[in-house]
Formats: structure tokens, C-alpha cells, sequence
């Protein structure tokens, strides 16, 4: 399975919490050495499938499979076994606060693999010049931008040269510059070092610059799917408004509620 086209496969994927759908039977796959996004509002499960993919929930009907293996099926031993080959770049950077930029990146390294303290330290800082910060390596967290924590974050979450890294929200809260650095970092290691990259996230424009696939869910079901040219392209309602903001379509802006007249008459 190792060869296999498509790292991850997902199919008719439900899960809700407590009496909350949030995904309804979805379905996608992500091929092997690709960059590609899943795109939705708010409350849309993006980040629900992230945690389904690693294994940190699992679902309530269909399956997830990464690298052949179905993860919701996998015990303890061989949970922890598949996490060593994924990386995650958490949504808000999820850096250790009582630790230095350089014991960010080296803790997946030492909690994966026994290694010497020398060859643990040529890791870190390769991983920290690729993101250019390798001159900030005994900074703590609370001193760094907030585009220099996103690529400690990223660093950290290539570390130890995963198949798989996964990105939530990467450019949420970005200056234009330093969101633009991420977005061209994840392109690039993801060529240079071969990995399979998802990239979640609401932010269309920066992700149709950035990736080969894009999938648009919807109420945790799929919307769209294809290259950016082709979801461009689309004439679809729904695609149309979501991927070119505009203000009218099927997209809701107000939550079900009585009509406001009938809220306001007078008892």
C-alpha cells in the first residue's frame, strides 16, 4: 500500500458530537507528493477531519485510511507508530511556551526517536534554516512575531520528515508578507522534502496560488472539487459565491429564526 497513488482515502465519512452532525457521508482522497486544500466556512468540519485523520476521534460510520492502514482500527502501539509519520501545524502555532525556539523543534525528534544529542541538533537547526529562522533558535515563544511563531510551528511539524503534514489555519491573522512567506514555505518543503501536505483553511485566494487540489465542504458534506482553474470556473451557486465572496447566494448569512416582523408585533 506503500505505493499506492492516494496517501489518504476517506470515504462516507459520518461524525457528530453528541446530537451535532458534522460530517454527512464525506468522501475525498489526497494523492501522494500533493498540496491540497480543504476549503469551508466556519463550522464546516475542516478541522473535525483533521482530528479524524490522526486519530485523535473517531468516526461514527465510514473510515479514514492513511497509507493503507484504517486509522480508527489501529490500537495504541500502531497509533502512535503512524503518528510518527505525520506532521501537524496546529491553528493557533501550539508552541510549548516554556520552551526555547530550538526545544520546540527538537522535542518530536527526541520523543520519536533515540538519537545522538549531535544529530538531534543538525536536525533542528537544517528544519530552522529552511523556515530562516535559524538565528532565532534561543528565542521563547512569548518574543516571536506572529509570523515567526507560524514558521517555528511549521518547522516543527516537518521535524522529523513526515509523509504527511497537515496545516489548520495556517494564515489566520497573517500581515499580507509573512502570510505570503508561510504559503510559499509549505509549497516548498512540501517539493523539496516529498511530502503529501492539507492545507485547511478559509482563506481562498492565498490557497488557489498555493495547491494542486482544492475540495470545498459544506455542513460536513462536499461541495466541489477539482484544480483551482477548474473550481474557477465553476458555475455552480454555491462554488461561485464561496470561492468569489460574493454577497448573494445559497450561502446563509442569518441563523433559522421567525421572521423579524413577527418577532417584533406587539403583544
Amino acid at each position: 500500500m506503500e505505493n499506492a497513488a492516494d496517501l489518504v482515502e476517506i470515504s462516507e465519512l459520518h461524525f457528530s458530537y453528541n446530537d451535532l452532525p458534522i460530517l454527512r457521508g464525506l468522501s475525498l482522497k489526497i494523492p501522494r507528493g500533493k498540496v491540497v486544500a480543504i476549503l469551508g466556512g466556519s463550522g464546516s468540519g475542516k478541522s473535525t477531519l483533521l482530528k479524524l485523520i490522526g486519530g485523535q476521534l473517531a468516526p461514527d460510520r465510514g473510515w479514514i485510511r492513511v497509507n493503507g492502514e484504517v486509522v480508527h482500527k489501529l490500537g495504541s502501539d500502531d497509533l502512535y507508530r503512524m503518528r510518527r509519520k505525520m506532521g501537524m501545524m496546529f491553528q493557533s502555532s501550539g508552541l510549548f511556551t516554556d520552551l526555547s525556539v530550538y526545544e520546540n523543534i527538537a522535542f518530536p525528534i527526541r520523543e520519536h526517536y533515540h538519537l545522538p544529542e549531535e544529530l538531534v541538533r543538525a536536525m533542528v537547526l537544517m528544519k530552522l534554516d529552511a523556515v530562516g529562522l535559524r538565528g532565532a533558535r534561543d528565542m521563547m515563544p512569548v518574543d516571536l512575531s506572529g509570523g515567526m511563531a507560524r514558521r517555528v510551528a511549521l518547522a516543527r511539524a516537518i521535524a522529523t520528515d513526515p509523509l504527511l503534514a497537515m496545516y489548520d489555519e495556517p494564515f489566520g491573522g497573517l500581515d499580507p508578507v509573512s502570510l505570503n512567506v508561510i504559503a510559499t514555505l509549505i509549497r516548498k518543503l512540501n517539493d523539496a522534502l516529498g511530502l503529501t501536505s492539507i492545507v485547511v483553511t478559509y482563506d481562498v485566494s492565498e490557497s488557489l496560488k498555493l495547491v494542486d487540489y482544492i475540495y470545498v465542504i459544506a455542513e460536513g458534506r462536499l461541495m466541489g472539487e477539482g484544480t483551482p482553474e477548474t473550481l474557477l470556473a465553476s458555475e455552480d451557486p454555491y462554488l461561485k459565491q464561496f470561492l468569489k465572496a460574493l454577497p448573494d447566494g445559497p450561502v446563509r448569512f442569518h441563523f433559522p429564526a421567525k421572521p423579524l416582523a413577527e418577532e417584533l408585533r406587539l403583544k
